[in-house]
């Protein structure tokens, strides 16, 4: 991407194109530049920690552009936070700069501590000499032409000081050019394991407990350009989930040039090769059942069914619309091939006569249910009343504006929904014009939550390839939900009380989440959403006020995540679903 485009098409690739809320070059101006009132009082705070860890900062290098190697080690050398060791291994390079810029920095600096392999072994062979002379407690890794902002390693300690217990930290990463201008910003969620399943978002800047590192073997032979990404699915097979944290902050700059995977991964095609085996074998390890789809962008898992597959229940509430009704289910019987499914109409006061015996056409045939219900409508209570007729192992909540389109949809979400962990699953929703309708739920966007990349044309794959990646969100919409109905029951399902109609899934997800289970959002369901086509918008008085008190009871209930939900990050903007850069960050 790099050698064709450059960097300008390198940020459109990335959905990171300087305009309006991207404008990253006046965010960073404005918002992540230190000033020395700053830099002293991180320097002060240091002073202040009970608890000084030594970092060991681990850098194989092999003939880099001299230049660019002394500004690595320049960029260690001005860190703020002063208990580090710069531990590198020279992988035999040829050029003879190499050596002479190391052996020179590190003659004046016994912090700095080299090692010339006599062999070229390739990277994961040369970070295991350099980890072989680090003596931290920790272990950061970085590459030889990359930088280190000066408080990179400030809030790597201040992050242990405050989880003594965590093994492995991550940040935030932008890239840097020629010139030195920094641009395509990654904020990234906190620990996502499904998308971390997708692209290895734990890299830059990676740091891990050195006992951790130590105890699964150090990097792994035949996993060069994967093996951070391999070393990490080892470690955390050792560890919590809670044991893992993020840093949202930037605090690496990844040199871009025509041969660093930063330009794109097809500039290191072996290491997209090795990240898809590094992901298998981690499933082999682990038993689980299903393999790993090497992507452009990323990687694709495919979760095995298992046979013979369990029965799921489709709950479609309606009333009336009998022309939608009919489009959803001839588009389901017609297109999906998930062998076993039921379907359960639930009729809340329909009175169109056309409707009436379109229903009970379908109640007469071997795979449907129509249940009939004259109460007020009341969206968590038509489906909390359907899932206690249900048969199927697995619910799936449908809207009755739904239109399959991709084939396996079903089988996909079910796939997912089985797996240890998972709670509910949302898919894919198109508007009939072909921009996106649910990417997921974003918590605090517009008031109280909002779909991600809402609108996003056909065809792009979103922010750092979010809109076009399996991944968790904190919630995903019912129009599409399919869930084990023993989890659905363990959270007593929707709140037919509070939230008779909206955010009622927002709310199901969080008491999930809450639970313990991941939201999972695939984007390999794809079906249109023909949105609200029978009920229209909420622009009656007594329809506003039961809005207006079903905001109320999420913020009351749920206003600390909203305010910062860790699918998505605090220096992305609240009052728009694109992503973009918030002006100012969220404190």
């Amino acid at each position: 991407m790099y050698r064709r485009s450059g960097v300008k098409g390198l940020r459109r690739a990335m959905g990171t194109a300087g305009h309006g809320g991207h404008d990253y070059e006046t965010w960073v101006l404005r918002y992540d530049t230190i000033d020395p009132m700053r830099r002293d009082g991180w320097r002060e705070a240091v002073m202040a920690m009970p608890v000084k860890p030594l970092i060991s900062i681990v850098m194989p290098t092999y003939n880099p552009d001299p230049s660019w190697l002394t500004a690595a080690i320049e960029s260690v050398q001005a860190q703020i936070y002063p208990h580090w060791e710069l531990c590198i291994a020279n992988d035999a390079s040829p050029d003879p700069r190499c050596r002479e810029v190391l052996d020179r920095l590190a003659s004046q600096d016994r912090r700095i501590k080299v090692v010339h392999r006599e062999k070229n072994g390739h990277i994961s062979a040369a970070s295991n000499s350099a980890l072989e002379i680090a003596t931290g407690e920790w272990i950061a890794l970085m590459d030889h032409d990359d930088l280190l902002p000066e408080h990179a390693l400030f809030w790597v300690a201040d992050a242990i000081q405050r989880q003594p217990d965590v093994q492995l930290i991550y940040s935030d990463e932008d890239k840097i050019d020629g010139d030195g201008k920094r641009f395509g910003a990654y904020f990234k969620p906190d620990w996502n394991f499904d998308l971390f399943l997708s692209q290895n978002m734990f890299s830059h800047l990676g740091v891990y407990r050195a006992d951790l590192m130590r105890a699964v073997g150090g990097f792994r032979l035949g996993m060069e350009g994967s093996q951070d990404y391999d070393l990490v699915l080892r470690c955390i097979e050792r560890i919590r989930p809670d044991q893992i944290h993020h840093i949202p902050k930037v605090l690496y700059h990844w040199r871009v040039h025509a041969e660093s995977t930063a330009s794109s991964n097809d500039a290191k095609p072996y290491a997209q090769i090795a990240g898809a085996r590094a992901l298998n074998e981690y499933f082999q390890r682990n038993g689980v059942k299903g393999h790993v789809e090497s992507l452009a962008h990323g990687y694709r898992v495919h979760y095995e069914l298992p046979d013979p597959a369990p029965r799921v229940s489709l709950i479609i509430p309606t009333r009336n619309a009998m022309s939608l009704v009919r489009q959803c289910i001839e588009s389901i019987e017609r297109l999906t091939t998930y062998p076993n499914y039921d379907i359960i109409i639930v009729d809340n006061g329909s009175d169109d006569p056309a409707a009436i015996a379109y229903f009970a056409e379908l109640a007469s045939r071997q795979r449907f249910t129509v249940i009939r219900n004259d109460d007020e409508f009341n969206y968590s209570a038509l489906n909390n009343l359907a899932v206690a007729h249900a048969s199927g192992d697995i619910v799936g909540l449908v809207n009755n504006d739904i239109e399959v389109i991709s084939p396996d949809w079903l089988s996909e979400m079910v796939s997912l929904a089985l797996q240890p962990g998972v709670g509910a699953v949302g898919a894919k929703l198109w508007y009939p014009d072909h921009t996106l309708q649910h990417g997921g739920v974003i918590l605090g966007v517009g008031g109280v939550a909002s779909h991600a990349h809402k609108h996003l044309a056909h065809g792009h794959r979103g922010y750092f390839g979010r809109a076009d990646l399996i991944q968790s969100f904190s919630a995903v919409t019912a129009a599409c939900l399919v869930i084990a109905k023993k989890n659905y029951e363990a959270v007593h399902g929707l709140d037919e009380v509070n939230l008779k109609v909206a955010f009622n899934d927002v709310d199901f997800c969080l008491r999930l989440r809450e639970m313990g289970l991941r939201n999972v959002w695939t984007p390999y369901a794809e079906l249109f959403h023909h949105e609200s086509a029978t009920r229209g918008e909420d622009l009656e008085p007594e329809k506003k006020l039961r809005f207006e008190s079903e905001v109320a009871y999420m913020l009351e209930r749920w206003g600390d995540l909203i305010g910062r939900d860790p699918a998505y990050h605090p220096n992305l903007t609240l009052q728009a679903d694109d992503f973009s850069l918030a002006w100012p960050p969220i404190s």
